[in-house]
């Protein structure tokens, strides 16, 4: 499949969350969200003031991550991360499930987590529910997608680029089929060209999160990837890797 650009852009969350991000960073993530046009920039809770008010006006909004990168606090801090964040500007939250809860089969652990942030945050600001899709097997991936519809979130999430793998489109298509077609599935993890944008899209994704949202939109993404904190070797096709 082909994406226009117009299209393509209000699908993406321009993302910076490496923790060593500084605020001239930050204002050009927002300057460049604002020129392409896309859904959301997508920063720790640090940015989100900083982030809103740069965007004050704007069509962008400011997603902001909660429980990130591990998803292993408490709920009570998760719930008080997301309302802060809330309060600083954002208006989406991306939370980390409790990964370690939700294979141990405790998932009324995971549902009452979930539904603190989503109360937390209130009505009318999307929880995206982060399931670290590469720690999980298929069983635990739909099971963690139930739990998360059943609390109330508006988005299921893949990854959150930190972890040992990305997204994928198999994870991508089961995570449709799970939650059906009024819940939204959010690719994120090693998304670095056009074509992985476009077939993510496919498999069924409505939203994407990624770092190099410029290149994708303007057909230059042709990184390969790589795992965070993982020394490879140069890729066989001599492109370098990137972090995720």
């Amino acid at each position: 499949m082909s994406i226009d650009d117009r299209a393509l852009a209000p699908m993406i969350d321009h993302t910076l969350l490496k923790p060593e991000a500084v605020p001239a960073q930050i204002e050009r993530l927002c300057e460049e969200a604002l020129q392409h046009g896309f859904a959301a920039v997508c920063v720790n809770g640090a940015w989100v003031s900083l982030a809103a008010r740069l965007l004050s006006g704007s069509d962008v909004a400011v997603a902001a991550v909660t429980g990130f990168p591990l998803g292993a606090g408490t709920s009570t801090a998760k719930a008080f991360e997301a309302g802060d964040a809330v309060a600083g500007g954002a208006a989406e939250v991306d939370v980390v499930i409790n990964v370690g809860a939700l294979r141990a089969g405790d998932g009324s652990l995971v549902e009452a987590e979930v539904r603190a942030v989503v109360e937390a945050v209130g009505a009318g600001v999307p929880v995206k529910v982060i399931l670290e899709t590469a720690l999980l097997t298929d069983e635990e991936k739909v099971r963690g997608c139930r739990l998360a519809v059943a609390s109330g979130a508006a988005f299921v999430k893949t990854s959150t680029g930190f972890g040992p793998g990305g997204a994928t489109e198999e994870d991508v298509a089961l995570l449709r089929r799970t939650v059906g077609p009024d819940v939204g599935v959010k690719a994120a993890g090693g998304i670095r060209t056009r074509e992985q944008a476009e077939a993510m899209i496919a498999a069924g994704a409505n939203r994407l999160g990624t770092s190099t949202s410029v290149q994708i939109v303007q057909g230059a993404g042709n990184l390969a990837p790589c795992r965070v904190g993982r020394a490879r070797p140069p890729a066989a096709d001599g492109k370098p890797y990137v972090k995720e």
